[in-house]
């Protein structure tokens, strides 16, 4: 040990001016054992450093390096685990402990005990040594033993002490002068000691010289120890006098510090107090006004909504910590809820007061005055009654049951009061839709006030063509599929009811609108969620210098508006309960007067529908309309399919040409209707589609009826009803039904090219039957100039048939042929001409067909036909002419 306790000294701490003083050789206990030197050092320079350095074997080499280093006046306990057993254990209390394991315990008593005298004669500062022996701890009490110790420690120190430059100088200088220093130590040990001798002697003398000068020196000393005592009294004194102006001094400062303590309380509570005053104190007049305010006139009204602002107010300060714990407070806030119990039944009881003698007293005039459909205009009551508009939103954020109460109390008489006004008034239009009210009684079977149509009107399931000349009174008399003659409903009638009904939903929509728009003011509910921006009032508040409340967070706001949005939609329904069912009503009557007033009602529902969509989707007109919507809806789908399966019950006559069919002609007179209600209607794809449905139906019908018809030939039954479909949509030009149109033209053409061929056939009969034959020869193979060869139809037979249809014959079958084609055609259409103008292009395609198979099939033999085709230009024009 004492060689690595050398090693170290020469190597580590000589370097750093440092001695090392005490040495262990330890490892972390608990761990893999690194063994390192814990090393307690001190400066050789002042003021000393005392500290306790870690020392570890270097992984390169041999040599030693320094870890870490502690000052010692950072070590606040030595724990050396058991004073009474040996145990190499020990912990050393810095920054943080650390734990370690000596190589012997003796090694590790060592290192406590230098430890321990370093602390004792450096530091003296209190270090707790816990678990330590006291042996190693004695207390250099006596003189003796203590010199003895710090002797031996400075002998220890002393040990190591280097020689300074200058004594190795005059050392070298001292052998030098002596030739045998080196050679003969005891020698010059020897003549050293001599002159040290002398040296002694020297010095003996001159003190011995000097002890005059010593004693004079003492004796000043002594007088100067005098001076300082008498300094020191003086000083003691004015320090007590210090001392004393220094406890004035203190409590000088208390009493200032005490007195700005109380300034400033004293501020704090008159801000306190003053906050109190001025945010719930509440003037004699505003209590006078809550407590005996007149609510019937405008200055009373405008002083109890100042009273009443201002008391809300004061109850919804937001008062800081403690402030409820004040008496007067307290007291404030029962005056305050007693004013505000007090000023709520007061306008309660008002305004339920109003409402009921609203209730009972406005009235509606139209039961005495039905010359004019109009609702009477609430807009007076309306007006009076905004007034209390800001009553109410105190009300409302005050007393919420009261509040509550006087809209259910304000509902239920208005609704008594709207619904006298709304019976009369849908009195009056029926009594109008259905002329005046003894005709409607006559007519409709209508009895009492309700409006109601009890009687039978005629029937039109079986619909009986009856002949020729009565066709076009017939089909005049069928002008709708409403179970309605056209001497009772014609366009006037239409029209009267057009105005009728526009004037029902014109009166209906403002009255709507007005309540609804009273309703949302009067008893501040937000009918739209942008009328205004969430927490846009209390910062407007804030900026206005007035007391902030407590507000619901935005989140609340929204649901709040949500709500008070279906609080307007149940109060609006629950006032015009009504409505819905009267325009039901009315909308029956008016589709068993004339189903095609569904029409009329369904484009005029329409636009009122968008038109109130478009100021409020979720309201309750534009909810109510479109209720009613749906059932004209359903009544317009109820038209179509009567007219269609109109179409499909139409029964023919036998013995009566068929012409142009009823439901043809119907069909058109609602297209041409149709066509005038909906131009720019905003449900156009309604009628489009009913078009489709209607114009499959009629042609589907046409052909059935065709097929059924014995009187009339079934291509003059398509050909005419065709075409004149086809001459209604070309003239009404509906865009929806162009490929019908087309389809009709093609069918009008097909079976009108079918007629007159078939018809042609009888005239020239016999002629048509051997040149069928002729052709069918000529099919079967044989060629056209050896078919005269054949027996049946040589030369001789085809001037047989010839002769047989002399120009006189010819005429007089056309003539017959005319006749006849009349009887089939209806004068409706005017087609006769066309007919007999198309039979004549045939019958001369005809002829030039014959002469050609004649010169092909019979060459040179000179056979002719007994007239020419001028002669038949002639025969034509003049049967028509003679008609």
């Amino acid at each position: 040990m004492t060689a690595i306790k050398h090693a170290l000294q020469r190597d580590i701490f000589t370097p750093n001016d440092e001695r090392l003083l005490g040495i262990v050789n330890v490892c972390k206990a608990g761990k893999k054992k690194k063994n390192c030197f814990l090393c307690a050092t001190v400066t050789t320079e002042r003021p000393v450093q005392v500290k306790v350095v870690k020392v570890k074997k270097s992984d390169k080499g041999d040599f030693y390096k320094r870890q870490q280093a502690w000052e010692l006046r950072d070590l606040t306990v030595v724990d050396a685990k058991d004073a009474s057993k040996e145990n190499p254990e020990f912990d050393l209390h810095f920054e943080k402990v650390y734990k370690w394991l000596a190589s012997s315990t003796a090694e590790k008593n060592s290192f406590i005990s230098c430890i321990w005298k370093l602390n004792q004669r450096y530091l003296r500062k209190k270090l707790e040594f816990v678990n330590v022996s006291s042996q190693l701890l004695e207390e250099s009490v006596p003189s003796g033993e203590s010199q003895s110790v710090a002797g031996g420690d400075e002998d220890a120190l002393e040990e190591y002490q280097e020689l300074s430059a200058r004594e190795e100088q005059d050392i070298e200088s001292m052998m030098e002068m002596c030739e045998f220093a080196v050679s003969n130590a005891e020698a010059f040990a020897e003549k050293l000691f001599k002159e040290l001798q002398v040296l002694d002697g020297a010095n003996i003398q001159s003190i011995m010289a000097s002890e005059k000068q010593v004693n004079i020196l003492m004796q000043l000393l002594d007088e100067a120890l005098a001076e300082v005592d008498t300094i020191e009294g003086k000083l003691s004194s004015y320090e007590e006098m210090l001392q004393s102006v220094k406890d004035q001094m203190d409590q000088i400062s208390q009493s200032n510090r005490l007195i700005q303590i109380s300034n400033t309380n004293n501020g704090k509570l008159l801000d306190e107090i003053q906050f109190l005053v001025n945010y719930m104190d509440l003037s004699k007049g505003h209590i006078r006004a809550l407590q005996e305010g007149d609510l019937t006139s405008p200055r009373g009204i405008e002083a109890c909504i100042s009273a009443s602002e201002a008391l809300l107010q004061c109850m919804n300060v937001a008062l800081r910590p403690g402030h409820e714990q004040l008496a007067a407070v307290n007291q404030q806030q029962k005056l305050f809820a007693e004013l505000r119990d007090t000023f709520a039944r007061r306008l309660t009881n008002h305004l339920n007061n109003v409402f009921v003698h609203q209730g009972h007293d406005q009235s509606s005039t139209l039961s005495q005055n039905t010359a004019e459909l109009t609702l009477p205009k609430h807009s007076p009551l309306h007006r009076d009654l905004l007034r209390y508009a800001k009553l109410m939103e105190w009300l409302k954020n005050t007393h919420r049951e009261k509040y509550e109460g006087l809209s259910r109390t304000y509902v239920d008489y208005m609704n008594r009061l709207y619904e006298r006004e709304i019976k009369d008034f849908f009195e009056v239009a029926k009594i109008k839709m259905a002329g005046t009210s003894k005709e409607a009684k006559g007519k409709f079977g209508l009895h009492g006030s309700s409006g109601k149509l009890t009687g039978s009107t005629s029937s039109l399931n079986k619909l009986t063509v009856q002949g020729s000349n009565s066709r076009r009174s017939q089909s005049s008399s069928l002008l709708d599929m409403g179970n309605m003659s056209a001497s009772d409903m014609d366009v006037a009638d239409r029209t009267k009811f057009d105005k009728i009904f526009e004037q029902v939903l014109s009166e209906l929509e403002p009255l709507c609108l007005a309540e609804q728009d009273f309703i949302s003011k009067f008893f501040k509910l937000q009918q739209h969620q942008t009328v205004l921006p969430p927490l846009a009032q209390p910062e407007t508040e804030e900026a206005d210098g007035s007391v902030p409340s407590r507000m619901p967070p935005q989140a609340d706001h929204r649901h709040s508006l949500s709500s008070e949005k279906d609080m307007v939609r149940l109060m609006m329904n629950k006032i015009f309960q009504s409505i819905e069912p009267e325009l039901n009503s009315l909308i029956a009557l008016g589709d068993k007067i004339d189903s095609f007033h569904s029409l009329y009602m369904l484009v005029k529902m329409s636009h009122h529908v968008w038109t109130a969509e478009n100021v409020d989707p979720a309201s309750f007109l534009s909810t109510t309309l479109g209720n009613v919507l749906v059932t004209v809806k359903r009544n317009f789908d109820k038209c179509i399919s009567g007219q269609i399966k109109q179409m499909e019950e139409v029964k023919i006559s036998k013995k009566s040409k068929v012409g142009i069919l009823p439901f043809v002609t119907r069909f058109e007179e609602f297209a041409e209707l149709a066509e005038t209600i909906f131009r720019n209607a905003e449900r156009r794809g309604d009628l489009d589609k009913a078009y489709v449905k209607l114009i499959r139906a009629v042609f589907m019908n046409v052909e059935k009826v065709a097929s059924e018809s014995q009187k009339t030939p079934r291509d003059v039954v398509m050909m005419e009803n065709f075409h004149h479909i086809f001459s209604t949509l070309s003239r009404l030009k509906i865009s929806c039904l162009d490929a019908e149109r087309r389809e009709a033209k093609h069918k009008y053409t097909d079976h009108l090219q079918s007629y007159v061929i078939n018809s042609l056939g009888q005239p020239l009969e016999k002629l048509n039957h051997f040149f069928e034959g002729v052709e069918a020869r000529v099919a079967q193979g044989v060629r056209e100039e050896e078919v005269s060869y054949q027996l049946a139809f040589n030369k001789q037979e085809l001037r047989k048939v010839i002769k047989e249809y002399p120009g006189k014959e010819v005429k007089k079958g056309l003539d017959n042929l005319y006749k006849k084609v009349d009887k089939h055609l209806c004068e409706e259409e005017s087609l006769l001409q066309v007919v007999w103008h198309s039979m004549q292009d045939e019958f001369i395609r005809q002829y030039k067909h014959f002469e050609g198979l004649i010169g092909r099939c019979y060459p040179g033999s000179g056979i002719t036909m007994e007239f020419t085709i001028q002669d038949m230009l002639e025969y034509f024009s003049s049967i028509a002419q003679s008609h």
